[in-house]
C-alpha cells in the first residue's frame, strides 16, 4: 500500500463490508427476550470475534490459497464478484443468503449464544469481509502496513461492538428507513470495491487485455 489514504480506503471498505449496521435488526430479531447484560455480552463476543477472524485471515489467507493452488489474481477476481453480488443485495436493502441463511437464523434461535454464529461469521466476518482482508494483505510490502491493516481490522472490530451495543437506541433513531438508507450507501461503496478487484484481478491475470 502507498499512503494513508490507501489505509483510510481499506477502513471503510472493510467497515462496508461487515455493515454492523445492517446487522442491528437482526441482532435484536434474534435475542427478543434478552436481557440488558445479555445483549452486551453478545456484541462483545461478537465484536472480539470479528477481529480474531479478521486479523487471522490476514496471516492465514494467503498459506492456505497456495496451498489449494488458488492464484491471488485468481482468488481477487472471485473476491470482487461475491463482494459485487454483496453489495447488490445491499442497494435492495436485503442482507441477501450469501450472508445468513433462514435455515441459520432458525438453529440460531435455538442456540445458547448467537455472538460467533451466525453473528460474527457469516453475517459480519463473512466471504467478503475474508476476501477483503486476504487481497489487502497481499498488498502489504512492510511491517507497517500489516500493522495498519490489522489496526482497521480491530477498529472495524469497535465499530461492530458500538453497533451492537447501542442496537436499540439505533434502531429507534433510524427505524428501518434509516437503517436501510445507510445499507444502500455501503452497498454503492462495496460496488465500487467489487468492480476494482474484478478489473485489477482481470489485468493481472491476463496482462495484454486491459491497459
Amino acid at each position: 500500500m502507498e499512503s494513508y489514504a490507501d489505509y483510510a480506503r481499506n477502513l471503510v471498505g472493510l467497515i462496508s463490508v461487515v455493515d454492523p449496521i445492517g446487522a442491528v435488526p437482526l441482532f435484536i430479531g434474534l435475542m427478543p427476550h434478552a436481557t440488558h447484560e445479555e445483549r452486551a455480552r453478545t456484541a462483545r463476543n461478537a465484536a472480539i470475534a470479528v477481529a480474531i477472524i479478521l486479523v487471522g485471515s490476514m496471516f492465514a489467507g494467503e498459506p492456505i490459497l497456495r496451498l489449494f493452488g488458488i492464484s491471488i489474481p485468481a482468488f481477487r477476481v472471485g473476491g470482487g464478484i461475491l463482494i459485487l453480488l454483496m453489495a447488490l443485495d445491499m442497494l435492495k436493502a436485503n442482507p441477501g443468503r450469501t450472508r445468513h441463511t433462514d435455515e441459520e437464523d432458525a438453529e440460531a434461535m435455538e442456540a445458547d449464544s448467537i455472538a460467533i454464529v451466525p453473528l460474527a461469521i457469516p453475517l459480519m466476518a463473512g466471504p467478503g469481509a475474508l476476501s477483503l482482508v486476504i487481497v489487502t494483505a497481499n498488498r502489504a510490502q512492510d511491517g507497517f502496513d500489516w500493522l495498519a491493516l490489522a489496526i482497521n481490522c480491530v477498529l472495524t472490530a469497535v465499530s461492530v461492538w458500538i453497533c451492537l451495543r447501542a442496537a436499540g437506541p439505533i434502531r429507534r433513531l433510524l427505524g428501518a428507513t434509516g437503517i436501510n438508507i445507510v445499507t444502500r450507501v455501503m452497498g454503492m461503496i462495496l460496488t465500487a470495491i467489487g468492480v476494482e478487484l474484478i478489473t485489477t484481478g482481470v489485468r493481472e491475470l491476463f496482462p495484454g487485455l486491459i491497459r
